[in-house]
């Protein structure tokens, strides 16, 4: 899609911006009636006129109740336009916002806002009462900014209220240009998966230099996204957050998860960025479509051909089946139209390992799903460009991210997308964050010839058998997972143990469908039970042992009834899966397995 030069220029002109604030300022001015913000059922619309206005407002009044460069603000919102403005406020206010999971336990969201400072926090109603109990178990917290509500309580004040009460003489234009490239942007709490959450500082500088990375590779116009991943993690915030701030357009918010593949279509966002989870969804929709259609079939299979060529599997195709690959793309137009995503110019994937199958399957059909690498200490740092996507890979360092690997081969980099260390934790940020700049990332890592990296496992998480062989749990997990629809969770076991064994979660709906097409009756437990779901299980541990080498496979599974909620006992709010908990927890199901 073509970018007009003005357009291009102004976009060039927010890049080169030094803070968010700066780049928000001149994006503000290209385009001030078209939409910037809106819900997906077309709620809350905020042109990028009235959301520059609503900033100021906002920022005005976050420094009437005294909030100073560097204070914390913390944030339990949705996705919602109002998230993005009073993020947008807190930033001009030369202060840091902060974001909440909904689903951390009073006790947990009290302990994250006394460890980050935070004096004033906003939310909506739904989750008051929450923020109310967090509260009374602090004792810094002065104020509580409601959003679409009357005040409540002592220290309540409504989103409007706030929005009125600017100091005498205040200097917009001062406050937010006194915020430096080293001011910082957000704070991110860490999933907690080896300890206690460490709140990662993230500046001003280390945002711009991802927004300037990802918009190297690839540019896109014009810029529409789908806000739905949680603020809490640096995915959403970096990738619709920053994005709209820098290179404008709209994005759409999804306050429901149940409206993600409706808003999808109906926004046809030009950059989307899903968990695998998010993929491999759409892959099941677009299947779905596909099957029983022989004409849409054949394309898919043509659409293989032409990816496995592109990918070095197989020679090029010969002229004349290089021109049925072009055709064979233009019949699967429909299926990427159904997706929503046929007008998508960028397509990305992380936060955990994707399949190769659910990789290669988006390609052939027309889709350049593709990998990248980042973490709340790095930002981002390695994407393949859309244009020379390598499978199975996390892609290229983007441009002045250096990358090494250690002796013990784990990932190390440099450059301008790291974070500014730890909150309180200097010695947590000394062993991250070393004395010549690297970042320790954790993640065992190897480069081929092209410069693209490849991630081998989590350096904490490496299990050793009784035999002294090193295993990678994330590794032998993700073929387990790709195996059946039905699976939703794998957990491996290995550690100082003979062979590998695996607990498995099963998805709900995936297993209400296998029931219903099978004619099976009863709940979710009965089902679990039954001896048609446990063949399903059997056949996907035998199909992914055939993928594994002899010292990976699994030798005894068991599947565990009930689900495995984010944020709770067995799963970080990020999915990532709380090994010491489920260890603990399923100690009996797991000695059974070796018995």
């Amino acid at each position: 899609m073509s970018i007009s030069t003005d357009a291009r220029q102004t976009t060039e002109a927010a890049l080169a911006a030094h803070t968010l604030c700066e780049a928000f300022q001149i994006t503000a001015r290209v385009d001030p009636e078209a939409v910037a913000l809106v819900n997906y059922d077309g709620s809350e619309p905020l042109t990028w006129s009235e959301l520059a206005t609503r900033v100021e407002r906002a920022t005005a009044g976050l420094c009437a109740l005294a909030i100073e460069p560097g204070d914390t603000v913390a944030m339990l919102l949705r996705n919602r336009p109002t998230f993005n403005l009073l993020d947008l406020a807190v930033l001009h206010a030369g202060a840091v916002p902060f974001s909440l999971y909904p689903t951390e336990p009073v006790e947990q969201i009290a302990a994250l806002i006394t460890d980050s400072g935070a004096r004033v926090i906003v939310t909506e109603p739904m989750f008051l009462d929450k923020i109310r109990g967090a509260v009374e178990l602090c004792d810094q917290v002065t104020h509580i900014v409601v959003e679409g509500a009357e005040s409540g309580g002592p220290l309540e004040m409504t989103l409007a209220e706030l929005e009125r009460s600017a100091p005498e003489g205040f200097d917009f234009q001062a406050r937010w240009r006194a915020v430096g490239p080293e001011s910082i942007a957000t704070l991110v709490y860490t999933s907690g998966t080896t300890g206690e959450p460490k709140g990662v500082q993230i500046s001003q500088r280390t945002m711009m230099h991802s927004v300037r990375g990802v918009d190297h590779f690839a540019v896109t116009a014009p810029h529409r996204g789908v806000s739905f991943l949680p603020a809490a993690h640096i995915t959403d915030r970096f990738i619709c957050h920053a994005s709209l701030i820098v290179l404008g357009g709209t994005v759409t918010c999804v306050p429901d998860h149940e409206d993600l593949w409706d808003a999808i279509r109906a926004t046809r966002p030009t950059r989307f960025f899903g968990v695998p989870r998010t993929c491999e969804k759409l892959a099941e929709q677009a299947q779905a479509m596909i099957a029983g259609d022989s004409r849409l079939e054949a394309a898919l299979a043509i659409g293989y051909a032409r990816v496995r060529a592109e990918q070095g599997l197989t020679p090029p195709l010969e002229p004349e089946r290089a021109a049925e690959a072009e055709e064979a793309l233009r019949t699967l137009a429909p299926v990427r139209e159904h997706l929503g995503l046929d007008q998508v110019q960028w397509f990305a994937v992380a936060a955990a390992p994707s399949s190769y199958e659910t990789l290669e399957f988006h390609h052939a059909l027309g889709l350049n799903l593709a990998e990248l690498w980042g973490q709340t200490e790095c930002m981002m740092a390695t994407m393949n460009p859309p244009d020379r996507v390598k499978l199975g890979t996390v892609g290229v360092p983007l441009p002045a991210v250096e990358a090494t690997i250690a002796g013990d081969g784990e990932m190390l980099l440099r450059g301008g997308h790291t974070c500014s260390g730890y909150r309180n934790k200097p010695e947590q940020t000394a062993e991250m964050l070393d004395a010549d700049g690297w970042v320790h990332t954790g993640d065992l890592a190897s480069i081929d010839a092209d410069g693209y990296l490849r991630i081998i496992g989590r350096k904490k998480e490496q299990m050793i058998n009784s035999s002294g062989k090193n295993l990678f749990p994330v590794k032998i997990e993700a073929t387990v997972h790709q195996a059946s629809p039905l699976i939703a969770h794998v957990a491996t076991i290995a550690d100082r143990r003979r062979w590998v064994t695996a607990l498995i979660v099963l998805d709900a709906a995936a297993l209400r469908t296998f029931a219903d097409e099978r004619g099976l009756e009863g709940d979710h437990s009965a089902l679990v039970h039954s001896s048609e779901v446990r063949a399903e299980i059997d056949r996907a541990i035998a199909a992914a042992n055939e993928r594994l080498a002899r010292v990976e496979q699994i030798r005894g599974w068991t599947i565990v009834d009930g689900d495995w909620e984010p944020g709770g006992e067995e799963l970080t709010n990020t999915l990532k899966l709380r090994r010491a908990n489920i260890d603990a927890k399923y100690a009996e199901l797991i000695e059974a397995m070796y018995a």
